[in-house]
């Protein structure tokens, strides 16, 4: 297998577009861009069209186009793309890449017979892999933003908050009430599944990423593996596949 010495791998993801530069197999940088001003990340993406890249994308086909025109050479992964890993999943077609990515990752690198990756961003989605490197499915929820937004979106009185920080238990005033309730009611969610998980699947590991990991304290057992750039190292695997 040939692989280039430089190769771009970018994840344009809800809220950002991430991008790692791998040389001679390992990553070396990672940048990240608001999709609020795509015209900064167009700008750096024009002094490194030239590398090869390979491309996620959840944006719509108009935006993840006007990424993709300024490159020279990329891939850009779908689910008919060819996977070092087994889509058992009905509708193939709806399913996002970048939970493809995940599994990717998490089904090449585990040592168990099931591994489940816990990406915690814009939604809250888990997925499972299973023996022989089969990817089942999982399930998806909404993250920190989108549960703060629905509060005052579908209420008359709620305010919109946004903080993400830890957080005690029992608010004594409306802010810190919802505060409580999205951040503690979302890790209560997120142990509960894992547990759930363990009881159905005994030889298992997570692996846990996202931009909003790092809020909730739950890497502390053997059997969780955090890395905030899985879902660009799953990518890399993709491209090595298809080199």
């Amino acid at each position: 297998m040939k692989v280039d010495n430089k190769v771009l791998v970018i994840d344009a993801g809800n809220t950002s577009i991430k991008v790692g530069s791998f040389i001679n197999g390992h990553l070396k940088t990672v940048e990240i861009f608001n999709l609020k001003n795509l015209d900064l990340f167009e700008k750096w993406l024009c002094t490194h069209a030239k590398y090869n890249a390979i491309v996620s994308s959840v944006l719509s086909n108009e935006d993840t186009k006007r990424l993709t025109c300024l490159l020279e050479s990329y891939t850009l992964v779908t689910a008919e793309t060819k996977l070092p890993i087994k889509l058992d999943y009905k509708t193939k077609h709806t399913l996002g890449v970048d939970r493809i990515c995940n599994a990717v990752y998490s089904g090449t690198y585990s040592k168990t017979d099931y591994c489940v990756t816990i990406d915690i961003g814009t939604c809250v989605k888990f997925d499972l892999t299973g023996p022989n490197q089969h990817y089942i499915g999982g399930s998806i929820s909404p993250g920190i933003q989108l549960r703060y937004k629905s509060l005052n979106d579908y209420t008359g009185k709620l305010p919109l908050i946004t903080t993400k920080a830890k957080t005690k238990l029992v608010g004594n005033d409306t802010n810190s009430c919802i505060h409580s309730g999205v951040m503690n009611g979302l890790k209560a969610e997120i142990t509960m599944m894992m547990a759930e998980y363990r009881v159905q699947f005994p030889s298992l590991t997570f692996f846990m990423t996202g931009g909003d990991a790092s809020h909730f304290d739950l890497v502390s057992k053997n059997d969780i593996f955090a890395d905030e750039n899985l879902t660009l190292k799953g990518l890399y695997e993709i491209y090595k596949h298809n080199a």
